[in-house]
């Protein structure tokens, strides 16, 4: 039996891609193998119907376990508390039970400078991501409660370190890393631990930069000290499933830079 055999996971962001190579080429589907190894049920979100359905007829064939797709975009404009609250009541009414929440999903403008950001593009990132994950916590607690579950959230080196052109998504970020950590203190005594991970891995929208634009991406994108880019599901997706797990309850508002070697800070 795997670690999560009759558990529910819920990931945002979790419809499939691929690299060249035909491995998981998103965080949010390394992350999908990584729990349906460990045996889990799976509730994926996204934007992309075709994509989530992909990852479905995938993790279904090869692990034997369930996955619901649900269709799913926070942004501005729509009621964003009935799409969520309708993400929970179908895992709901599928698997009766929530184990772990894992808030991946975040789309952004990169590259936009400060001063040329539009509202629209500030909205894009903090909808998709700091709403997001807020109303997927707030909906789901009263299941994590009942299973004294776990959520991941997914933050990044953009918010820590600054990175030019990245404001927005810097701003969504860190606005999730103090959710989480407001989180671990409210949902503690609940036997709740919420965590924070900031990746660096090798994705499919990398090698599609790498392959179109390779004098740029030589000059923006650069290889951290571990030598290579953490591969999503062994080195993203395995970290996520063990903050999920029994071994971890204690670690509690705590932000895990897996970034090989590019996150060092105080």
């Amino acid at each position: 039996m795997g670690l999560f055999t009759g558990k529910t996971v819920i990931v945002t962001g979790g419809g499939k891609a691929t690299l060249k190579d035909g491995s998981a080429g998103s965080i949010g589907y390394g992350i999908d193998i990584a729990f349906a190894k460990e045996g889990a049920n799976l509730v994926i979100t996204g934007r992309n119907v075709a994509k989530l359905e992909a990852a479905k007829e995938s993790l279904e064939a090869e692990y034997g376990v369930k996955v619901l797709p649900v269709q799913a975009d926070i942004s501005a404009g729509q009621d964003n508390e009935a799409i969520v609250q309708h993400v929970v009541d179908e895992a709901i009414a599928a698997f009766g039970r929530i184990d772990a929440l894992v808030n991946n999903a975040q789309a952004s403008a990169s590259g936009v400078t400060i001063a040329d950001h539009s509202m629209e593009q500030f909205d894009l990132a903090i909808y998709s991501g700091l709403y997001a994950t807020f109303l997927y916590m707030q909906k789901c607690y009263p299941h994590l409660k009942e299973t004294r579950g776990s959520v991941v959230n997914f933050a990044s080196g953009a918010g820590l370190f600054g990175n030019l052109g990245q404001c927005s998504y810097a701003a969504a970020k860190e606005g999730v890393r103090g959710l989480t950590r407001v989180a671990a203190n409210e949902w503690g005594p609940d036997g709740i631990n919420v965590n924070i991970v900031c990746p660096l891995a090798w994705t499919a929208q990398l090698e599609n930069f790498q392959n179109a634009y390779p004098e740029a991406f030589e000059a923006n994108v650069h290889m951290p000290p571990a030598g290579h880019y953490g591969n999503v599901e062994t080195e993203i997706g395995r970290v996520v499933v063990q903050l999920c797990g029994p071994d971890f309850k204690y670690m509690n508002g705590e932000t895990v830079t897996l970034e090989g070697g590019m996150g060092l800070r105080p």
